[in-house]
């Protein structure tokens, strides 16, 4: 059986249980079509692995990726609970464009309203990124950092052309790193607007689903 448009599947991928968590517990009464919150577990690897897999399943043919969760800002003066929408991700492997980025910047300031929602390149890492090494990928004009986005949308696109997107809430920058008292506040912050999204993002996946012109 064939699947109607209007039943396009939305994959949210995100790598840690605390995150997905915090999906599984938002509010999901404006879903469009099937909805899947895959938790991928920490690291490009198994980012990629795991979103590999999951769409090797026929049903999931041309079905849009979000990947989403928690990341380190960049930038000087962005804070815990700040939303970053990647206008690209970076990786070794290369750069992914996101789809319909000012659509879902509009989206998110509506569902978490009084939030900074920062817009730029996504920069992908290996492992939890500290001190000169923020400054040397902010010289690269990337806006924040993390460790699965980059490796989830390549293997996206890799198994087919679709809607890819990222949005990453921030939990530490620079003036509010991990190591410092305060963590477990923006920890908290953090959860609480990642919960707050998902309005925001089935807008976006709506909209993917309209005829273009």
């Amino acid at each position: 059986m064939s699947r109607q448009p209007d039943q396009a599947p939305l994959v949210i991928a995100c790598a840690l249980g605390i995150e997905r968590l915090a999906l599984r517990s938002g509010d999901r009464s404006g879903a469009e079509g099937p909805l899947i919150v895959l938790r991928t577990g920490m690291g490009p690897r198994a980012a990629e692995r795991s979103l590999t897999r999951a769409l090797t399943d026929p049903g999931l043919a041309g079905a849009a990726v979000l990947a989403t969760g928690f990341c380190a800002g960049l930038a000087p003066g962005m804070h815990p609970g700040d939303l970053v929408v990647a206008e690209e991700t970076r990786d070794p492997r290369g750069t992914t464009p996101c789809t319909d980025t000012d659509l879902l910047v509009k989206a998110l300031q509506r569902a978490v309203r009084g939030r900074a929602v920062h817009t730029g390149p996504l920069t992908g890492s290996d492992h939890v990124v500290r001190g000169q090494e923020r400054s040397e990928l902010r010289a690269t004009g990337a806006i924040a950092v993390d460790m699965e986005s980059a490796a989830t949308l390549h293997s996206a696109m890799r198994t087919g052309e679709r809607p890819v997107a990222a949005v990453r809430v921030v939990v530490d920058a620079p003036e509010h790193e991990l190591v410092r008292i305060g963590t477990l506040r923006g920890g908290i912050s953090a959860f609480r607007v990642l919960r707050a999204v998902l309005p925001a993002f089935f807008e976006w996946h709506r909209s993917l689903l309209l005829p273009r012109r």
